[in-house]
């Protein structure tokens, strides 16, 4: 992951260190949280997942995978051959 610095005055500084503290919380999980809610403020996706579903539009659908119990009951069954 890529590192930024930012820079804050000192009164802001000590208000974000004493909420990581209140919250047990690290400045990057802070920072995390923060950021995503600015994303989400702005309407932009925070993540891949996010970014492919806007991407699909509205009327996209969300097929639910067939599970191995819904194949087996899918397939026909064969007849038992008769033997004479």
């Amino acid at each position: 992951m890529a590192g930024k610095r930012v820079q804050f005055d000192s009164e802001t500084w000590a208000s974000v260190d004493l909420l990581s503290k209140d919250r047990m919380m690290t400045f990057q999980e802070l920072a995390d949280e923060a950021f995503r809610d600015i994303l989400k403020k702005y309407n932009r996706p925070a993540s891949l997942k996010e970014a492919l579903r806007k991407s699909a539009g509205v009327t996209a659908d969300i097929v639910p995978l067939k599970t191995a119990k819904a194949s087996k009951q899918a397939k026909p069954k064969r007849k038992a051959k008769r033997k004479l």
